[in-house]
């Protein structure tokens, strides 16, 4: 769901209207967006020009070894241009170390900066030696209002059948080629419509990941079955508007931007990954106050649990808002360090590391 920005659909419409107008009215407005456009076009290329460079000097590498902890970079996919912000720890021990690396995908209407804000996830990243990625979806504006290709949801990337699978294939493919990133450690989060792409890249993407954890997020029941395991850990407020958690049609300010299928309830997603990891159906479950924790008993190496929280809605539990008036992320729960700590346990067992 478009879930990291104040704005609405009708918000959307009524500025593309005035938008219009002034371009009509005002020919100078004209000519001074088109010189804007321009300028952006040749931002791009020389950006692609200077990551070319760095790449092919082997910079990228260096970089990372000498704990550079900031990297906002682009590749071409598809046709696009597609950006995302990269953290990699300080280095240590010897240079052949290879690290562990979290994807972490933004809601719907947010970008890469709005995920590392609500998450939190580039400080623990630097405490744990971790590699952290914020891929950036795809929109109309470059680096705002951003969604990704779900199947059913949501907006511009849905619409227009962005490929959302093979840009990640080829960021993780950059990734290591150019980071020490170890291959068995792989792992996807996201928040909401995020939430929704982690659980389509672990279908569809499982021999490279082995493990997701969405967040407020879905299944609609449609899902591709992966041809191997994938752990699963999924975290759902009880009192989420957007994402409903007894499952069925879309609410919240953005209910436009899917197309129409509903979710199902939040534990179809524990019971879809349960079936594919072969674990028993029925699950272990624990109350503690404002959290349900639900944990089946799988093989070993595998594991599936699902988090429901009965006083949180459609936020970062523990993290931050990610605008104003969003829900209230609460204490309740902590999720980063609980899908860190999840993510930690496992490793992708069809890969062996270099």
């Amino acid at each position: 769901m478009l879930s990291a920005d104040n704005i609405s659909g009708t918000d959307i419409c009524r500025s593309s209207e005035w938008s219009i107008f002034w371009l009509f009215a005002n020919p100078f407005r004209r000519v001074a967006m088109k010189i804007r456009a321009v300028q952006k076009r040749l931002q791009v290329f020389l950006h692609l020009l200077l990551v070319a460079g760095l790449t092919a000097a082997g910079v990228p590498s260096a970089l990372a070894a000498a704990g550079d902890t900031a990297h906002q970079q682009t590749l071409m996919h598809d046709g696009l241009v597609r950006s995302y912000l990269l953290r990699v720890p300080t280095a240590t021990g010897s240079g052949s170390e290879k690290l562990p690396l979290v994807l972490v995908l933004h809601g719907g209407g947010g970008n890469a900066a709005n995920a590392e804000s609500m998450s939190g996830f580039t400080a623990l990243a630097t405490r744990e030696k971790f590699i952290v990625v914020y891929p950036d979806g795809s929109g109309r504006m470059r680096d705002r209002l951003l969604t990704w290709n779900a199947g059913h949801c949501c907006g511009y990337a849905m619409q227009n059948r962005i490929d959302d699978v093979g840009f990640i294939q080829m960021l993780l493919d950059r990734l290591i080629r150019d980071f020490p990133v170890d291959p068995q450690r792989i792992y996807v989060t996201g928040i909401s419509n995020g939430g929704m792409m982690a659980h389509r890249l672990g279908s569809e993407l499982p021999q490279r990941i082995a493990a997701i954890a969405p967040v407020v997020a879905a299944v609609f029941g449609d899902e591709k079955l992966p041809s191997s395991p994938v752990s699963a850990l999924m975290i759902n407020g009880m009192l989420d508007r957007s994402v409903p958690y007894q499952g069925g049609p879309p609410g919240g300010r953005f209910s436009g931007s899917w197309n129409g299928t509903p979710v199902k309830p939040a534990i179809a997603q524990a019971e879809f990954w349960g079936k594919i990891n072969r674990c028993d159906e029925q699950p272990v479950r624990e109350e503690r106050g404002s959290l349900q924790h639900w944990r089946y008993r799988c093989p070993s190496g595998q594991a599936v649990e699902l988090y429901l929280l009965t006083d949180t809605g459609h936020t970062w539990p523990g993290g931050r808002s990610g605008r104003r008036g969003a829900d209230d992320p609460g204490s309740t729960l902590d999720a980063t360090a609980v899908i860190w700590e999840f993510f930690r346990k496992h490793r992708q067992a069809g890969i062996q590391s270099p």
